[in-house]
Parts: structure tokens; C-alpha cells; sequence
């Protein structure tokens, strides 16, 4: 078909719609009622102008529920994040100013109140308009401007692009269809309700949608609280959000508010005082802007956390149809999402991390913690030493979640070092032995028939460990051995026990590889060969301050839905997974490492009672301690997480250090982060076990001192011992599985 014939038949088919609404207008107060548009619409083809023309009216059409931002909470009820598609927040009548009603009506329906829905004189002005060469809009009333957007957004929410496109078309068939939908509209919904509808789904600026986000936008405040001037411009915005959005074009901005200020001046909203007091007041005066951010990157030092949460939420498969429905719900459902993030802890880990190892130090390292609630699994605090956006694992500006697997857009976890002995000291004392017996604490070689791992037997090798030097040597105590974290003892405490027992007890309190791979049971892995993420270790801490009670970690206890109404709610998940002896047993033991002249001697916290235990893998490539109270368990990790890089001979705040371990930084950070994250709260003590596993009641008699031979490289068992602090060692066999370390001062 030739162009000529294309535009011949496009005229005519708008003569013809037009000429049927100008006959439907001829009807009179008939069609504006109501009531004779059945017999319009069988009264030939002057009326039918179209085969979609007079279709039914969607029954729901004026119930629109329109996309609303959804919001995550911290504990306390402030905000920690936006999510939109349109920025909006549905808002009710009574929280909408009355000027702000005024205005939009002096400006762009003046006969609201009159009509049935259809402004008969504004559309014949603009089909007068339309005929004489002017563009196909105008003349349309708030109610059929209410019923476009109420469109425009089903298509949006139901993401029906022809919908959409249906809505916006420039024709006069969308024009009846629109006077069509708004008569009937009319019938059904009030006018004080129309107009809210309307004022909380147009467009008001570039991204913000509805009146209640606008006045936050543009003046800081809600919408409840405009004054004159403010809800003129509002007013003024929506005819054309680009042209006369007062940011970026505030001297229109201000001409097309005085334009509003002289229509409700004449249709009698304001008097002339109040219209030229606002005409009088430079645009620039009234606004106060507000900078609305979409997603994590507005929760500030809480972003990484509130990453956590999001991809809690979408993967959590007890609501929503799928994924992307609970996408689409984050979105555009108005959803309140209650987090369990305690502002007061989260701001100390932060500072603290900062304080020792700042945003951008020179070192390149970088320093992550977590922190969880014993018996509840509620994430208390995630900080890491980073800014959140766009960037590298190892960059100063990054996305990823340093304290997470990569399950929840983490990294795959590191090295724990010596941190992982406690699994070993576990299953130890759970075969029935104490902290008191003495154990061989030399390093060396053991053969891999030496070990035991019952469920992956193919796993086993030779494994060659080293201690550090001065560290270790000949029979030493269990107790001394952790509190100095001694490699060799730790080896062959494991090798009279079965490594699948130890592997298991660690993920049964918690604990998870960051890469999501399968657990190695080798022989490395008493000295931390797995690559764990710090929130896992601190889920491990958590369980054993709650007496061996296990709880999956908690980072939101509800959702609800734009009504209030509970969408999902989430309860404490715990189970009891270690004997409360046995974990009230380890306790005892690893209170002796937060001690004078123990590796974590520097986590100390005045007036309260902690247990610890602190960590260095290989090469100093990675730092941990992690340490809890009955009321608050905490991991700590330090290192470069883009790869095994040593910390050895670092330069770290301005400061060299020849090496970097556990006892160094994370204990430091833990001791200054601990009184402030608890500030307020009672100091509680840790329930002391009915055996005691520390002391020996039968310990053997002294020799005299001629007949010792004086070179027995044992330590006391005493608690309040001093003795040299230093990292204990690294070993591990790499073709083991990397092995680790160890520890610190």
C-alpha cells in the first residue's frame, strides 16, 4: 500500500472516531450520566467507531493497586534501603495536603467536581484544537487521566508492552475509550478517591511517582505538609515532568507554578494575599532536595548486609509464585521487609574495622566481621573495610560481600587456620578426654594410616606439619596446646580421633564452605585447609555459646505486604546439635586462649566473660579470630581476598609489622568492638560445665627437682601462665589440601 493511501486511511479512520464522540457528546447529559450508553453504542456506525472501541470496562480498572516501592528495616525501625521500579509511596486521602488536591484540580480539571467523569467543554476545546492542526491531547478530565495511568501501570506490572503502548497511543479511539472507562469509573468510586488515585500514580519528575515521593523528592517532607507554593508546582509538573522539573529547570519550573497559583486564585482556592506570597517566593527557596537511592547502595556501611537480606528474600521459596515473582513483589509490591540488623553493633564493627585498618590502606588487606545472636541466628552486625559498588573482590570499591559464600553474592571463603582447631577440641572432649591430659606436640610426619575418616577413606594421605619455631615440642598439656595453638598437638589429637567426626561437628554447628563445594575430610583440615566466610565461622561461635544449639543464620524475621499484612514471617531455626556438657566443656577451655600470655590475649574485654580462638593460615595469607560472650558470637577475618597473598613484612595504617596473624588486628578489632556493640547490656557469665576439664583433681606429684631431667619442653596447665607470645606455626602438606598454619599472639 502507498504511503498516500496509508495516511488517506488514518484520516479517515480519525474522522470517524471523531465524528462518533462528537456524536456521543451531542447526546448530551445522557452519555455524561451514564446511563443511554448502550443506546449510543447500537445506534449505528457512527458510534462504533472501531471494533474496540466500546468494549467492556475492566470491573477492577479503578482498584489499580500501583507498583510501590519496598522498603528493608534495621532492628530499630529506621530504613536501611528503597526498592523500586517507580519511585512511589502509596499514601492515603488524609495524607495528601489540601492544597495539593487544589491545585492539581484549578490546573487540570477545574470542572472536576461537575461532571460525571467526561468534561464536555474541555473536550470539544480540544477537538477544535485537534482539527486545526494541534496535537491529538488535551481536554481530558482527572478522571480519564486516572484511568491512562491505572493503564499504563497494569501494563507495567504485568509487563504487557502492548498494553502499555495501547494506553499512550495519540488517537481519538484511546480518547473515547478513555471517556468510556472514566464514566463507568465514576460510578463505582468517589471523587475525593479518584483523585487520590490520581495524585498516587502520575508522574511528577523523572523517577518519581506520585505525589507523597515528589514531595520528598523536591521539598523534604510529605505530602501531608505542602504548603501553597510547594503543591503548585507539584501541580505544575505533571503536563510535562521533563520541561518543568524545578531542579534542572527551575526558571520554567517557577513560570509554570505561578500559571497554577493564578487558576486557583481564580477558581477561589486561594485569596489574592495567599497568591501573591507564593507568586513572591523564588522557586529556589522552597525546594530542599532529597537524593532517593534505588537499592543497596543508600544503606550506607549496611550494604553489604543489605545485599545479604535481598538475596535472603528472593531465595527463600515460601512465598511468591518463583523467583521472578519475588523479584517483581521487591520491585513493585510495597513490601516492608524487617531485618535483624542492630544499628548501634553495626556502626561499632564498622568504626572499629576503620580504626585499625582503614578504607583504602596501603596495604591492600581488607577486614570483614560478622556477628550473630546465640540461640536466635539473628545477624547482628556485617562490616567490612570497603565501599560498596561497582569493582574488583580485592578493590576498595567492590560488591562483594566479603563476610559471605558465594551463595549470597560472596566470595568462596578462606583459609581458617587455627580458628578450625576448636572442631577438633570438640570431638576430643566428646570421646571422653580432658584439657588437662598431655598430648605429643612435635611436628613431623604421620602416615595415613594413622588417621581414621570413615566416611571418605580415599581422602587420607601422609601429612607433613611443622610448628613454629619455639612453639611446641614433647608432651604438652591439651589446655596449654590451645592456648598457645600449638600445630603438632592439634595433629595428633586428630589422629586419635575420626576425621569425618570433626569435619561434621564444625558443619553441624554451622559452619559451610564459601565455594559451596563438597567437604574435604583430609588430615590438613584440622589446621583449616576448607575455605570457610567469616559468617559462617561466627554461626559456629554462636552455637557454642548457646550451649550447642545450632540456629541458621536470620537476616529478616518478617515481610509484609502493602496492607500491613504478614507475607512471610520467620522464627529462630535452631536445633541441638552438641551435647550442652560438651559445649559448656569447650567453652572452659577457649576462655583460657582470651587470656595473659595466651594467643588471644589482645580480644580481652573488661568486665566480661569471653571465649576464642584465633587463627593464621600459611604465609600469613589469612588472620582470624573469632569470640563470643553468652550474648554475642563474632568472626573476625583479615587478609587480601583476591588471593593468597602473604602479610608478611606488611605496612598496615602507617605501620610495619613483620608478620600478621590471628592475635593482631582481629583480636584488637574484637576487644574495641565488643563494649560498644553490647553497650547497655547486662554482662552475663557462660554456664560452667559439671566437669570440670581444665584441671586435673589428681594431678601427679612433683619429682624432686634432681631427678627431673629438665628437658621435657612441657608447659603448665596453669591458666594465669605467662609465656611468650608468638604465632604457633604453619604447616600443612599443600598436597593435602594447603593445610594451614598457625596462630598467633
Amino acid at each position: 500500500m502507498s504511503s498516500s493511501r496509508q495516511q488517506g486511511a488514518t484520516a479517515r479512520q480519525i474522522m470517524t472516531q471523531t465524528f462518533a464522540l462528537l456524536s456521543a457528546i451531542v447526546l448530551g447529559g445522557a452519555l455524561i450520566a451514564g446511563i443511554a450508553l448502550p443506546a449510543v453504542t447500537a445506534a449505528g456506525t457512527a458510534i462504533n467507531a472501531g471494533t474496540t472501541v466500546f468494549e467492556g470496562v475492566p470491573e477492577d480498572l479503578g482498584y489499580t493497586e500501583p507498583s510501590e516501592q519496598s522498603v528493608i528495616l534495621a532492628s530499630d525501625g529506621s530504613v536501611l534501603a528503597r526498592f523500586y521500579s517507580e519511585n512511589r509511596i502509596v499514601v492515603s486521602s488524609d495524607q495528601i495536603s489540601q492544597h495539593m488536591k487544589d491545585a492539581a484540580v484549578s490546573i487540570e480539571d477545574r470542572r472536576f467536581y461537575e461532571h460525571n467523569g467526561v468534561d464536555v467543554q474541555g473536550i470539544v476545546g480540544a477537538l477544535v484544537s485537534n482539527l486545526t492542526g494541534s496535537s491529538l491531547s488535551g481536554g481530558s478530565s482527572i478522571t480519564q487521566q486516572y484511568v491512562r495511568n491505572a493503564l499504563i501501570e497494569q501494563g507495567r506490572i504485568s509487563g504487557d508492552d502492548a498494553e502499555i503502548d495501547e494506553a499512550t497511543e495519540k488517537s481519538i479511539g484511546r480518547k473515547i475509550n478513555e471517556a468510556r472507562y472514566a464514566i463507568s469509573i465514576e460510578k463505582t468510586m468517589s471523587k475525593d478517591e479518584i483523585l487520590t488515585g490520581y495524585l498516587n500514580l502520575a508522574q511528577f519528575g523523572r523517577s518519581e511517582y506520585g505525589v507523597e515521593a515528589a514531595a520528598q523528592r523536591y521539598f523534604s517532607k510529605s505530602a501531608e505538609d505542602l504548603s501553597i507554593a510547594e503543591a503548585a508546582t507539584l501541580a505544575g509538573i505533571t503536563q510535562s515532568p521533563a520541561r518543568w522539573d524545578p531542579i534542572k529547570h527551575p526558571e520554567d519550573a517557577q513560570t509554570r507554578r505561578n500559571t497554577v497559583l493564578g487558576t486557583m486564585l481564580t477558581n477561589g482556592y486561594i485569596d489574592q494575599e495567599e497568591h501573591d506570597k507564593a507568586v513572591d517566593t523564588p522557586i529556589e527557596d522552597t525546594l530542599k532536595i532529597s537524593d532517593p537511592q534505588n537499592g543497596c547502595g543508600d544503606a550506607g556501611t549496611s550494604a553489604y548486609f543489605c545485599e545479604y537480606v535481598v538475596q535472603d528474600v528472593l531465595q527463600d521459596d515460601s512465598w511468591g509464585a518463583d523467583k521472578d515473582d519475588r523479584v517483581s513483589q521487591l520491585y513493585r509490591g510495597g513490601l516492608t521487609i524487617q531485618s535483624t540488623i542492630d544499628p548501634k553493633a553495626q556502626k561499632a564493627a564498622y568504626d572499629s574495622i576503620v580504626a585499625e585498618i582503614p578504607v583504602g590502606d596501603g596495604s591492600g588487606t581488607k577486614m570483614a566481621l560478622s556477628s550473630i545472636e546465640p540461640g536466635t541466628g539473628h545477624i547482628k552486625a556485617m562490616a567490612q573495610n570497603t565501599k560498596y559498588g561497582n569493582g574488583d573482590i580485592g578493590s576498595d570499591t567492590t560488591t562483594v560481600n566479603l563476610n559471605a559464600g558465594v551463595s549470597m553474592k560472596g566470595g568462596s571463603g578462606r583459609q581458617s587456620g587455627s580458628t578450625f582447631k576448636v572442631f577438633t577440641l570438640i570431638e576430643w572432649l566428646r570421646q571422653g578426654h580432658t584439657a588437662y591430659e598431655s598430648i605429643n606436640s612435635n611436628s613431623g610426619t604421620i602416615p595415613a594410616s594413622s588417621f581414621t575418616s570413615s566416611c571418605a577413606p580415599e581422602q587420607l594421605a601422609d601429612y607433613k606439619f611443622t610448628n613454629l619455631e619455639g612453639k611446641g615440642g614433647g608432651q604438652m598439656t591439651v589446655l596449654e596446646s590451645t592456648r598457645q595453638s600449638v600445630n603438632g598437638s592439634f595433629v595428633h589429637m586428630a589422629s586419635q580421633l575420626d576425621m569425618c567426626n570433626i569435619g561434621n561437628i564444625a558443619q553441624d554447628l554451622g559452619v559451610q564452605r564459601g565455594d559451596g563445594e563438597d567437604w574435604r575430610y583430609i588430615p590438613a583440615q584440622v589446621l583449616g585447609a576448607n575455605d570457610i566466610a567469616p559468617m559462617s565461622m561466627a554461626n559456629a561461635a554462636a552455637s557454642l555459646a548457646a550451649d550447642g544449639k545450632a540456629c541458621k543464620p536470620l537476616s529478616f524475621t518478617s515481610i509484609k505486604d502493602v496492607e500491613g499484612e504478614d507475607v512471610v514471617t520467620k522464627e529462630p531455626d535452631c536445633e541441638q546439635v552438641l551435647d550442652p556438657e560438651i559445649a559448656r566443656e569447650t567453652t572452659s577451655v577457649l576462655k583460657n586462649v582470651v587470656q595473659n600470655g595466651a594467643t588471644g590475649e589482645s580480644a580481652q574485654v573488661p568486665g566480661r566473660e569471653v571465649a576464642g580462638k584465633t587463627g593464621t593460615s600459611n604465609n600469613d595469607y589469612d588472620a582470624w579470630f573469632m569470640g563470643y560472650t553468652p550474648q554475642l558470637a563474632t568472626a573476625i577475618w583479615h587478609g587480601h581476598p583476591e588471593g593468597q597473598i602473604p602479610m608478611i613484612g606488611s605496612t598496615i595504617n602507617g605501620r610495619y609489622y613483620y608478620e600478621v596473624y590471628g592475635g593482631l588486628f582481629p583480636a584488637q578489632v574484637f576487644s574495641d568492638y565488643l563494649p560498644q556493640a553490647l553497650e547497655g547490656e547486662a554482662a552475663e557469665s557462660f554456664t560452667a560445665p559439671s566437669r570440670n576439664v581444665t584441671k586435673n583433681p589428681n594431678p601427679p606429684k612433683p619429682q624432686p627437682k634432681e631427678e627431673s631431667d629438665g628437658g621435657g619442653g612441657s608447659s603448665s596447665s596453669d591458666d594465669d601462665e605467662d609465656s611468650d607470645s608468638g604465632d604457633s606455626d604453619d604447616g600443612g602438606d599443600s598436597d593435602n589440601g594447603g593445610g594451614s598454619e598457625d596462630d598467633d599472639d
